[in-house]
């Protein structure tokens, strides 16, 4: 999976105000807690955060705060502002590389169907899965291959099957399915 940099300040904890100024001054209040760390509360740039939230992609982060502190870490959690859509707060997930990760991975459809061949439309669902993996062997993206998909048939997560990955999400998550379309329901009466 891909690395990313991100450099981080580490910070007190404050009151209301205190994390009010921080937002002001263009930074994200952040947190990163795991096993076998203490929490440590650090600011990164609002800038440099996007880099990891406005993306498809899944990266593993490499964090380092400026008391010469690193980290590798996932994205946890992102708390947004209800408006304005900005991050208000970010939690960080210290991970390890001898125990799974648990992480959103990027879908990929690949293939030409045979029931879009036929008039249907293919209708994407899900474009991440959660999976658990060790740190080498989680992938950037997933492939799921559609060519075998016929008209009112779907692919749900409890297809799929990959080396050395379990899929998290649930069973039932539909990733991708063909649906009939009009002019392929009235062939099909006529």
């Amino acid at each position: 999976m891909k690395h990313i940099e991100l450099k981080g300040a580490v910070r007190q904890a404050g009151n209301k105000a205190v994390v009010k100024n921080i937002r002001k001054q263009g930074l994200v209040p952040c947190n990163i807690y795991g096993s076998g760390i203490e929490n440590v509360l650090f600011t990164v740039t609002a800038k440099d955060l996007k880099t990891i939230t406005h993306t498809p992609n899944s990266y593993i982060i490499d964090l380092e705060l400026d008391n010469g502190a690193k980290y590798l870490a996932v994205l946890h959690e992102v708390q947004w502002h209800p408006v304005t859509d900005e991050a208000l707060h970010v939690d960080f997930l210290a991970i390890t590389e001898d125990k799974p990760v648990v992480i959103d991975v990027p879908v990929i459809i690949t293939g030409h169907s045979e029931g879009v061949k036929l008039g249907g439309k293919l209708l994407v669902s899900s474009r991440k899965l959660r999976v658990s993996a060790l740190l080498a062997d989680l992938p950037d993206n997933l492939e799921v291959d559609t060519t075998d998909l016929m008209i009112g048939k779907q692919i749900v997560a409890g297809d799929l099957h990959y080396d050395k990955i379990s899929i998290v999400s649930p069973k039932a998550t539909i990733i991708c399915s063909v649906r009939p379309t009009r002019a392929t329901a009235q062939a099909q009466q006529a």
